[in-house]
């Protein structure tokens, strides 16, 4: 349910992501000397705007804070300037390209760091119950005192990983590869729960695992493969999307995520500090995308210039950029309309 706090701490998340990932384009533009004509938090009409006396630099925040944006000399035109960015070497160019998403990337690991330091206990992958009598893993093939290395191909260090290879892949009976007094060996059609969320079935693990010392070189571990688990759930979920598991009834937009947001604030700092390294992760990765307008169609359009050895004409870049700006913003509007219908009907 939608409350002026939640909407205030969605935009709070939004805008400092938002600014990480453009201090990223900023930093590395002005490592190597790239003109800067502004630095944007927001797009729209400027709320409030201030000018650098040393560098000409603008600095603004605009109204809408649905993004944001390095405008830099030689980005979008041809220029003769020394400082212009057509005039930097492809090299250069691609670390600027990718440094923003690099950005959002590392702060959601850092933000995963915290999130397992600050934790009670840290699970292993070795089972210490099961959830009832007669569970249904148990009866299809696990064991207490097992540790799950593998879920059919999915390899398991962490109960993060565990849990979620289990939702992922569980929906199904599954091969479980496991250590049992000493030998590994493969229990073949293991069956878990199930459990439907928006039209999507999932695995559901039905036993709790021994909990692991909490010493610095296990939290460094556990953050470690907390991150690949939460860097492989997006781009699984990207792939799920494509080969329809999911359909557009689960993508969510602003709205959708702002709601999450706010339920996540409701819960505690904990569960609002790990839906926002969640949303990092996904917002650094998404940029990643070869697609027209994201950073990583502008990150083909230079690997194309490095073996052709000459660049695209600037027009022509610019066509494609801006379809793939209207596809994005026609995807947006469609989701959030599907958002706000969730809320109100």
């Amino acid at each position: 349910m939608y409350t002026i706090i939640s909407i205030l701490i969605a935009i709070l998340v939004f805008g400092f992501l938002i600014f990480i990932h453009e201090l990223g384009h900023y930093i590395a533009a002005r490592a190597f000397k790239v003109g800067i004509k502004e630095f944007a938090i927001g797009m729209g009409p400027k709320i409030i705007s201030r000018t650098s006396k040393k560098t000409g630099i603008v600095y603004s925040l605009r109204l809408l804070p649905i993004g944001g944006f390095v405008s830099m000399v030689g980005e979008d035109e041809e220029s003769d300037d020394e400082s212009a960015l057509n005039c930097k070497p492809v090299w250069q160019r691609l670390i600027i390209t990718v440094a923003g998403a690099v950005m959002n990337i590392v702060v959601g690991l850092i933000i995963t760091c915290v999130l397992v330091a600050s934790s009670a206990s840290l699970g292993s992958t070795t089972i210490a119950d099961f959830a009832e009598e007669n569970a249904l893993s148990e009866s299809t093939g696990l064991k207490v005192g097992d540790r799950i290395v593998k879920i059919n191909d999915e390899s398991t260090h962490i109960s993060y990983e565990l849990v979620y290879a289990i939702m992922r892949e569980g929906y199904e009976p599954v091969d479980v590869t496991l250590v049992r007094d000493g030998n590994k060996i493969v229990v073949e059609n293991v069956t878990f729960p199930k459990i439907e969320a928006e039209g999507v079935v999932f695995g559901s693990a039905d036993f709790r695992v021994y909990a692991e010392a909490k010493t610095v070189l296990n939290v460094i571990r556990h953050a470690y493969y907390q991150c690949g688990a939460s860097i492989r759930l997006i781009w699984q979920s990207l792939l799920d999307f494509v080969t329809g598991r999911y359909g557009v009834e689960q993508l969510s937009g602003p709205v959708g995520v702002t709601s999450q947001i706010g339920d996540a604030a409701n819960q505690g700092i904990m569960s609002l500090l790990s839906l926002s390294s969640i949303i990092a992760l996904n917002l650094g990765i998404f940029n990643l995308i070869p697609f027209p307008a994201l950073d990583g169609g502008r990150i083909v359009f230079l690997l194309i210039e490095l073996v052709r050895r000459k660049p695209i004409k600037p027009e022509y870049e610019g066509y494609v950029h801006f379809a793939g700006i209207v596809l994005l913003m026609m995807l947006m509007v469609f989701v959030t309309y599907k958002d706000l219908m969730k809320l109100f009907l």
